[in-house]
């Protein structure tokens, strides 16, 4: 099996409406979040590629236009949760590269959370 990962980078602030008033992510707060798209395939295209990084270009376009330096409670359409930004971009990126295995997002360096299906 062959295995590619991409990853990009992006800010943007949200607030977590659905744990208690005083939990302290209810507060509207910023990250430096980092996405982490793997792409796997057994076998290699005609070029030699699972997916030619290139193409992945799509992907930062998606970032920068929807997420990039916006409030996430304005464009997701679920909780602003890492979990529900991993598995919302999986969802994006499988429909375009079918060799999509996960993606993990990052809120901080020693956060993560992963959708893989």
């Amino acid at each position: 099996m062959f295995t590619i990962t991409k990853v990009f980078t992006f800010e943007a602030a949200h607030r977590l409406t659905k744990v208690p008033a005083e939990h302290k992510c209810r507060r509207l707060h910023g990250h430096h979040y980092r996405v982490t798209v793997e792409l796997r395939a057994a076998d290699l295209d005609e070029c030699g590629f699972v997916v030619d990084f290139g193409e992945l270009r799509a992907l930062r376009e998606e970032i920068d236009a929807r997420y990039d330096h916006r409030c996430l409670n304005d464009v997701m359409e679920t909780e602003t949760t890492a979990e529900n930004l991993a598995w919302t971009l999986y969802t994006w990126c499988a429909r375009r590269w079918p060799q999509t295995s996960a993606v993990i997002v990052a809120e901080t360096a020693g956060t993560t959370a992963e959708y893989r299906p």
